[in-house]
C-alpha cells in the first residue's frame, strides 16, 4: 500500500498540517485560534501513535477532528471515532474508517 512518511519531528510538516487546518476552520466558517489548531493536530498524532501513518492519513483524521469541533457534533460521536481510531490495526482501516462515516448510505 502506501510507504509511511510520518516524520512528527519535521517543522515544515507540522507547521503545514496546522496552516490547512486553520485554513478550512475559516473556510467552515468557524476560524480557530493557533492552540486549537495545535490541539486537533496533536490529538490526530497521539489518535495514530500507535501506527505509522502516511502524511494524508494523519491530515485526514486531523481534518475530521476539525469536522467534529466546528460543527458542535455531538461529544459521543467524537469520542465513538476516536476510540475507533485506536483500534485500528493499520493505516488501511483507518482510511476505511474515515471513508465510512463521509458516506451519506452508511447506514
Amino acid at each position: 500500500m502506501s510507504t509511511s512518511v510520518f516524520h512528527p519531528k519535521d517543522p515544515d510538516f507540522h507547521s503545514s498540517i496546522q496552516e490547512n487546518l486553520k485554513q478550512l476552520s475559516a473556510q467552515l466558517g468557524s476560524p480557530l485560534d493557533e492552540s486549537s489548531v495545535m490541539e486537533i493536530y496533536q490529538d490526530a498524532c497521539d489518535l495514530l501513535s500507535h501506527l505509522s501513518p502516511s502524511l494524508l492519513t494523519l491530515a485526514r483524521v486531523a481534518g475530521t477532528l476539525l469536522v467534529y469541533r466546528v460543527k458542535d457534533t455531538e461529544v459521543e460521536e467524537s469520542k465513538w471515532f476516536s476510540s475507533q481510531v485506536k483500534q485500528c490495526l493499520d493505516e488501511e482501516e483507518v482510511e476505511e474508517l474515515i471513508e465510512s462515516i463521509s458516506r451519506t448510505d452508511a447506514l
